[in-house]
């Protein structure tokens, strides 16, 4: 979806704090314990003294060799390996030089250049997140990805979109790499503490994926690319913030001190975020995406083919969230392309499209599983179950300004008819639940919309649209019976 591609690249520029450490593990008295909850859910351990954390997701933690953990002090008059500059005081230069020398370590990769760093504080941050935002999304365009949010079940559509995203981004955000301006931001009110360092070394490896792989023409993860194919920058940046959590996770693994382990530990268990917590619950689980099942398939990488497997998917990136949600299907399932008809003209004055694009296997989930009515969210295995299969779709969506009516086309090319039946039963479990009891076979009538889904063989299309007059005029158009 578009909205998901703005803000897919917003937040490989600015990662928020509370993601970076809820995918992360601490190594303490020989166990790993994941920070926060993953989306999924996972089974809880008990630490002596310290807080539950859910057990981790690791299937085999990586061995890593010719690697001593660090066990400098921080803070210590650590010598600099790269030049000292911009306007980091000199203590926080060289913790980030060490932790620079000890991601390059870590990831075997070298730079090709030095990186600009610059110290804000809150307020700063926050001044330079709203004008980076500003320039890239409007007003205008956060109210048409609301209404088309709105369609599909995901948002109220008199959510604050626009307002949102400016409050979210600037949440407790600990360190970020602008790569626009290619430029890596320290984020320091009072100290730069375990949180911070462990931020600094995820983002470090975006400079890194940048400086070789290069963002904007290499993987054509751009605006404007994004745009066209949200879907595959969905991928994209999965892959991107996936590996960026998983060299994370082995970097606090090797070189974390005790002091990082109790500063991390200390943030936690004081930590609030209170935007992110009140945010619609598609939302939170679409944010982990890219950190969560990003990881889960860098590791499945990693364990067929270590680091150089990783390396290689970005000469030959993922085309699809079904692709990062079944690693196994990676690099063969290619997503096959489906084709929607113009409606505008069909629609007549004052309607015109708002959006138009791929949903995917994971929209197809949050659909199905995340919407904003409660009492439409089918349980999470069956709406993976229902969404798997996907092979390719595409989707638009129409406003009529004046009369606030919205038409919503989605058309799904599943693998197999056993797949499309699949997604009809979860489907019209979703939509009883949603616009009541269907008036017929897959028809759902009430005073507000007009909702009807079809089934020819491995297809399935879903009409939404504001009475069934103009619904049976636009499937005669796309020649539904």
């Amino acid at each position: 979806m578009q909205t998901t591609s703005r803000r897919f690249l917003l937040s490989c520029a600015v990662i928020l704090l509370v993601v970076c450490l809820c995918l992360s593990v601490l190594s303490i008295g020989g166990a790993i314990f994941l920070l926060i909850p993953q989306i999924k859910g996972t089974s809880a351990t008990a630490l002596p003294d310290q807080a539950t954390f859910p057990a981790p997701q690791l299937q085999q933690t990586p061995t890593i060799t010719g690697i001593e953990p660090a066990t400098t002090p921080v803070g210590s008059d650590l010598p600099p390996t790269t030049p000292i500059g911009n306007d980091l005081p000199p203590n926080i230069a060289r913790q980030t030089n060490l932790i620079e020398e000890q991601i390059i370590n870590l990831r075997g990769w070298q730079p090709t250049g030095p990186v600009t760093r610059t110290l804000l504080n809150q307020a700063q941050l926050h001044q330079h997140v709203l004008e980076d935002f500003q320039e890239d999304y409007t007003a205008e365009e956060a109210y048409d990805d609301t209404l088309t949010l709105a369609a599909f079940g995901l948002l109220e559509p008199t959510f604050d979109l626009y307002n949102f995203y400016i409050e979210l981004y600037s949440e407790q955000i600990a360190g970020f790499y602008d790569d626009d301006v290619k430029q890596m931001f320290v984020v320091q009110d009072d100290a730069f503490d375990g949180p911070e360092r462990m931020t600094y070394a995820h983002e470090y490896v975006h400079v890194l994926q940048d400086q070789i792989y290069d963002f904007d023409e290499g993987l054509n993860y751009n605006d404007d690319a994004c745009e066209e194919d949200s879907e595959r920058c969905a991928a994209i940046q999965a892959l991107i913030e996936g590996d960026a959590t998983f060299t994370e996770i082995n970097w606090l693994i090797t070189y974390a001190t005790d002091q990082d382990r109790q500063e991390i530990f200390a943030f936690y268990n004081n930590y609030s975020s209170p935007v992110y917590d009140s945010s619609p619950d598609f939302l939170k689980a679409d944010f982990l995406f890219p950190y969560d099942a990003g990881q889960e398939f860098v590791e499945y990488l990693y364990n067929r083919g270590g680091w150089d497997a990783i390396n290689q998917a970005y000469l030959n990136p993922p085309l699809s969230t079904e692709q990062i949600l079944h690693p196994e299907r990676y690099p063969q399932d290619i997503p096959i392309t489906v084709t929607l008809p113009d409606l505008t003209q069909l629609l007549g004055e004052g309607w015109r499209e708002i959006d138009h694009g791929v949903l995917g296997e994971w929209y197809t989930f949050l659909v199905l599983a995340h919407g904003t009515q409660p009492s439409t969210r089918l349980k999470e295995d069956q709406a993976y179950q229902a969404a798997d299969g996907w092979e390719g779709d595409a989707y638009a969506v129409y406003y009529n300004d004046n009369f606030k009516q919205t038409v919503l086309v989605l058309s799904i090319l599943w693998e197999g008819p056993n797949d499309a039946n699949q997604f009809v039963a979860a489907f019209n479990q979703y939509a009883n639940a949603r616009f009541g009891s269907s008036t017929g076979s897959r028809v759902w009538n009430t005073p507000e919309a007009f909702s009807v889904l079809y089934i020819n063989d491995s297809t399935t299309t879903w009409l939404l649209t504001p009475n069934p007059t103009l619904g049976e005029e636009v499937a005669r158009a796309l020649g539904l019976p």
